[in-house]
């Protein structure tokens, strides 16, 4: 069963949601200076941003992790338009469960939750990772390879680093 603070939230994206819509279609020249097609990867990031806002605000950290993935996938979206190099979505995609769980560990975090938080979110960002590196090096035609094993470098420093932030290595 839903709990009164997600009801609330459920509640209070529909209603804006419903309102832009609604302005939308009352009033579409105010929208008309908008270019739909160059801007829609930021509304998601704003959407993604959204979430998370409206998680902390009234205590649902839960919903960090759909606004993880809303603006994993909006910066995703806007970085492939603004470079024009949308074919990467053939390997892109993969790293969707890395936003998951970057989502798992913001929402745990908020949720004082941590360590459990980043071990179970940091597979699911390693995972990620590897898919890309993956699907990358098959369907990339050499465009990202630098690119691939730079992220994989930086992000396996980046768990390292909060591991040992975390606690969660045995002292040596």
């Amino acid at each position: 069963m839903i709990g009164r603070r997600q009801s609330l939230a459920v509640g209070i994206i529909l209603i804006v949601l419903g309102g832009l819509i609604l302005a939308s279609q009352i009033w579409s020249a105010t929208f008309d200076c908008l270019n739909i097609e160059q801007i829609w990867p930021v509304l998601m990031i704003t959407a993604g941003m959204g979430l998370l806002m409206l998680g902390i605000v009234l205590r649902v950290p839960s919903l960090a992790v759909p606004g993880c993935i809303v603006g994993g996938i909006g910066v995703l979206l806007y970085w492939q338009r603004a470079t024009g190099i949308g074919q990467t979505w053939a390997y892109a995609w993969t790293l969707i469960p890395g936003f998951v769980g970057i989502g798992f560990i913001v929402a745990g975090l908020l949720n004082n939750e941590g360590r459990s938080a980043f071990r179970n979110g940091s597979w699911l960002v390693v995972l990620s990772l590897v898919l890309f590196a993956i699907f990358g090096t098959i369907f990339g035609d050499g465009l990202l390879s630098g690119v691939v094993l730079s992220l994989l470098l930086i992000a396996a420093g980046i768990i390292g680093l909060l591991r040992i932030a975390l606690g969660s290595t045995s002292r040596g």
